[in-house]
């Protein structure tokens, strides 16, 4: 039999791995994957229970996302970037913000290219370029100040590349991109005619003091972006499995092609509670609020190690190697000796990311999180 060289590079997430070697108990700080215990959105809820119990949405129609979704997209698109998306023509919504990636590389790279990610970045987008038959370029994110800064002179020095994908906050860094990171970003794509795939999933989870800029008001990228969205973080509706794609309508027609004959539609209930959540007050304010407060709680828990902060999202990471050891070690003797579950980088870039091992604080209290210091010198002893 014949290999298939889509998956001769493609890595598993480690995550699993840690999931199930953690078990279910309830000792365990569960901080290997973006889960959350902060609630979505009450009036979704309803709305999604309400659709579910009426029979609203129970159809495979219309493949491109109910009318009433792709309206509220558009509103919420038009704050966020100052620009008119046509919600007929402009937007997509997918089986979530992940299930719109592949059709989104289908749509704007041929197989063997090359697409620019940072190092690290998230697994996800890493490993569904390499499943696309693309070649992914990675571009380090450098620590400066004990926080993340995009490496733009090694984006100005790449040669060749079809598209830039670009997520800020970051997974799983948190690096917020400044205004003038995202000045190189559409230098970078003016002069390579790339795209820009922009992961917007987190992109409200901002901490005070850091920008919150969406490329598309930058000169020179609206025209280029394509933007992935998604219910899960923002508003804390992991199950619904709800995203979008909003860009240009040539790429957004190539985007429906892809989408159609993979995941057909995403569920109507859901997309019915996402409407409600994106067209009335749904929290995401309070959310954020409390994401720092753990954010700063792990901070002032792990001072005097070799922990990067986060401009914002879900989650920030420890250098292993700073430590003496590898990431899978310590991710181990974390889980071992400190009942900490924590996914090492591995997967999620290349020689930056490698030496990392990821604490995701979006599922655990501040009051939880305060037992993090003795946990760790437990681990580390």
């Amino acid at each position: 039999m014949r290999n298939n060289s889509r998956f001769a590079h493609v890595q598993t997430f480690d995550i699993d791995r840690v999931a199930a070697a953690a078990g279910a108990d309830p000792d365990v700080l569960r901080m290997e994957n973006l889960d959350t215990d902060v609630p979505p959105p009450p009036n979704a809820v309803t709305a999604t229970a309400q659709a579910l119990a009426t029979g609203q949405g129970n159809s495979w129609l219309p493949f491109n996302g109910l009318p009433v979704l792709r309206e509220a997209l558009a509103a919420d698109l038009r704050e966020r970037t100052g620009h008119d998306y046509d919600p007929a023509r402009q937007i997509v919504v997918t089986s979530s913000g992940t299930a719109a990636v592949m059709p989104v590389l289908l749509a704007t790279t041929e197989p063997g290219q090359r697409v620019v990610l940072t190092d690290p970045t998230y697994a996800g987008l890493l490993q569904r370029v390499r499943l696309a038959a693309a070649r992914p370029h990675l571009v380090p994110l450098r620590v400066d100040g004990g926080m993340w800064r995009l490496d733009r002179d090694a984006l100005a020095r790449v040669t060749e590349a079809a598209a830039i994908i670009m997520m800020s906050p970051s997974m799983p860094a948190g690096v917020v991109l400044t205004h003038e990171d995202w000045t190189a970003v559409a230098e970078a794509c003016e002069r390579l005619d790339a795209y820009l795939i922009y992961d917007a999933a987190m992109e409200r989870i901002v901490f005070d003091g850091h920008p919150r800029i969406n490329p598309c008001r930058v000169d020179g990228l609206a025209g280029r972006t394509i933007i992935i969205g998604s219910m899960s973080k923002e508003y804390r509706m992991i199950g619904w499995r709800i995203g979008w794609v909003a860009g240009p309508a040539d790429i957004l027609s190539r985007v429906l092609t892809a989408v159609t004959y993979n995941t057909t539609v995403a569920g109507g209930f859901a997309q019915i509670g996402a409407a409600v959540a994106l067209s009335e007050p749904s929290g995401v304010a309070e959310a954020v609020a409390e994401y720092q407060a753990r954010h700063e709680a792990v901070v002032r828990q792990l001072d005097g190690l070799p922990l990067v902060r986060a401009a914002g999202g879900w989650s920030c990471l420890v250098d292993a190697e700073e430590l003496g050891l590898g990431a899978r070690e310590l991710s181990d003797r974390l889980l071992a000796r400190g009942r900490i579950a924590a996914t090492p980088m591995t997967a999620w870039g290349d020689e930056v990311a490698r030496r990392y091992v990821r604490l995701v604080y979006s599922n655990e209290p501040v009051k939880r999180l305060s037992e993090l210091r003795d946990r760790f010198a437990a681990a580390l002893a």
